[in-house]
């Protein structure tokens, strides 16, 4: 069943961002932006938490869940270090998944050298 609850969740959210791009005249950037920001604002008021718990990875993997990630880290480290805790958490929190983006992204372009228009 969790599986099936991660790929109902995970889907709904995958169908918003199309939705965002087929409706709208956002620009991708814009769109991931909402989607981060929107993962910090609804676990701040602890909506998120429950979404996790019900779909696991389909809530934590899209990028709702990079905000949900980031948030995280900053209440965990803020109880452990104070106010420092507030700079430092988010990243050390995501940090593993922004240092795959990069290494990836990086092998992809050598893999395939993309060329400018």
């Amino acid at each position: 069943m969790n599986w099936l609850n991660a790929f109902l969740i995970g889907g709904l959210i995958c169908v918003a961002g199309q939705l965002l791009i087929d409706l709208t005249k956002m620009t991708p950037a814009r769109i991931v932006v909402l989607f981060v920001v929107s993962g910090v604002v609804l676990t701040a008021l602890g909506l998120y938490e429950p979404i996790v718990k019900v779909a696991g990875a389909g809530a934590t993997v899209p990028l709702t869940g990079f905000g949900y990630s980031l948030v995280k880290g900053v209440q965990k480290a803020v109880t452990e270090q104070g106010l420092l805790g507030a700079f430092t958490g988010g990243l050390m929190a995501t940090a593993g998944g922004i240092a795959a983006a990069v290494v990836f992204g990086l092998l992809i372009a050598r893999l395939f050298r993309p060329k400018g228009k």
